[in-house]
């Protein structure tokens, strides 16, 4: 029976679905794509954001703010995003254990209607704690979704798919960040009356997601592994598999659910204490991390003021931006599209590489370009490097491995260490940076190209290709190196050997008939 298993698992390789591309694209468009807009969205404007700190600040209290001043509080409008992301990725397990996967991403979404309302309206009331509250807002809300859409996601695809699917996520926040900086010119939405309405038109598509997503069925994996409906699960496989046999896929849930039976859902505590999963925790450590201290968000989050500094004129830097938004989602539809034929190290390892690359172009085109003009091209061109680089791979890939390096048990407490993780260093980095380039001038984009490289020696070292592998042949990967016995390959032969599911009509749908041999 275990040769039958394995005969069929050839079958199992799903084919892209209308159902599947849909929900991918819908799930994402109101959530991954509200991240990279507010990662982008408040650049264009932070001179008037600025200006109106200043102003609301002097009518109230009569005090007139230094430059100093000034830059800590909108280091903290930019910073306070990323603080409510780690909020809501501490969320993340409780939430979809609870409403499950599509659950959680539909009734998040109020959230960003109540951020929306606050920036809006800052400037009509002169407060501007509203946009500080609001900016934390929309952060709880992408902590929370930007942790479950590559879990909904990777949980909904077939193997062969998991990876095209996984960095969908990842093209909309490149899409995310390129709106922001067109709405951002100054032609549109970059004058100073218009800011809050820039701001606060994250509610748009959270409003079409709110009103398709709850359309579309909940994550099988879930039905399955924690509420044991098995009707539901069949009734979701069949919606995202249309045509397809899905036996041997629920036979691959059942094996997991069976080796989990005695296993209750793992805490945050309990997973950094298994030493069953240690590798996969520390390499989920060492992607998210590495991720945010590649420079990318130093990069998002002040790119004007980077242009600026390489000596661009003044009046074509945002066209520069938007320049460097296309490239962006180039970048991240070729990642997309060529992961399942080259896999996942590849683009991690590639990716890193051509940051820490590009990471010590700008330091020595910086230093340089005093005596030659034509540097600053080459830092804008470093630059570019390291967003194509970053959207080719590290944008989406440590989201993807999060769901494929972990099972059923201990795949929400894995997405909230990576989101707090993730999220921590993006806050640092937010923060920090404007007084790290102070400090260090051009070289803190060393800092920046020492991380990328480890990122990407580790990965090469460390991690293995999880392409076309079931979660539980990925676990079974790590056995070895964690130093604990592959027991779920040896229950997943013995218990083939002697069971098969077989799926009969009833309703429409299929029932479960157990047969023994």
């Amino acid at each position: 029976m275990a040769e039958e298993l394995l005969a069929n698992d050839a079958k199992t390789s799903g084919h892209l679905t209308k159902s599947l591309l849909a929900v991918a694209f819908l799930s994402s468009f109101g959530s991954s794509l509200l991240y990279g807009y507010n990662l982008a969205v408040v650049n264009s404007p932070s001179q008037y954001i600025k200006d109106f700190y200043n102003e609301t600040i002097s009518e109230s209290y009569g005090w007139i703010l230094d430059d100093w001043s000034i830059t800590l509080l909108y280091s903290l409008t930019v910073g306070i995003f990323a603080i409510g992301g780690m909020f809501g990725a501490l969320l993340v397990g409780t939430l979809v254990t609870k409403f499950g996967r599509k659950g959680t991403l539909v009734r998040s979404t109020g959230l960003v209607f109540i951020a929306g309302a606050l920036m809006g309206f800052s400037r009509v009331c002169r407060v501007p704690a509203m946009v500080i509250v609001g900016r934390f807002i929309t952060g709880i809300h992408s902590g929370i979704s930007l942790s479950v859409v590559p879990m909904y996601l990777g949980e909904i695809a077939p193997k062969n798919l998991r990876g095209f699917l996984g960095l969908v996520p990842s093209i909309h926040i490149c899409v995310g960040v390129f709106i922001a900086q067109v709405l951002g010119l100054h032609e549109l939405l970059g004058k100073e009356e218009h800011w809050p309405q820039l701001l606060s038109l994250i509610v748009i598509p959270t409003a079409i997601q709110l009103m398709l997503l709850p359309w579309f069925p909940e994550s099988p994996r879930y039905l399955l592994m924690e509420k044991n409906d098995m009707h539901a699960t069949i009734t979701a496989l069949k919606w995202y598999r249309s045509k397809a046999n899905i036996q041997v896929e629920i036979e691959e849930m059942q094996e997991e659910q069976r080796s989990l039976s005695s296993v209750q859902s793992v805490s945050v505590l309990g997973i950094l204490c298994d030493r069953s999963v240690r590798w996969q925790v520390i390499t989920i450590v060492v992607m998210n991390i590495g991720m945010q201290l590649s420079g990318i968000d130093a990069i998002w989050f002040y790119t004007n003021d980077i242009f600026e500094n390489a000596g661009i004129a003044v009046t074509q830097i945002q066209y520069t931006t938007v320049g460097t938004g296309a490239i962006e989602v180039l970048s991240g539809m070729l990642g997309c599209f060529t992961i399942e034929r080259l896999g996942r190290r590849p683009l991690i390892i590639t990716g890193f590489s051509f940051m820490g690359v590009c990471c010590a172009g700008i330091t020595l085109s910086l230093l340089l370009q005093g005596q030659y003009a034509a540097m600053r091209y080459v830092s804008v061109a470093c630059v570019v490097g390291i967003i194509a680089g970053f959207c080719i791979g590290p944008a989406g890939v440590p989201f993807l491995i999060t769901a494929e390096l972990f099972k059923q048990s201990h795949r929400p407490a894995a997405y909230t260490v990576a989101g707090c993780l993730n999220w921590l260093s993006n806050f640092t980095i937010g923060f920090v940076f404007p007084f790290l380039q102070m400090g260090m001038g051009p070289y803190c984009y060393l800092l920046f190209c020492g991380v990328c490289m480890f990122v990407a020696v580790y990965t090469l070292r460390v991690v293995p290709e999880t392409k076309n592998k079931t979660f539980v042949e990925i676990s079974n990967m790590f056995a070895a190196r964690n130093g604990v016995q592959d027991e779920d390959a040896v229950e997943l032969i013995t218990s083939t050997a002697t069971t098969y599911i077989n799926l009969s009509k009833l309703n429409g749908y299929g029932s479960l008939g157990h047969n023994h041999k």
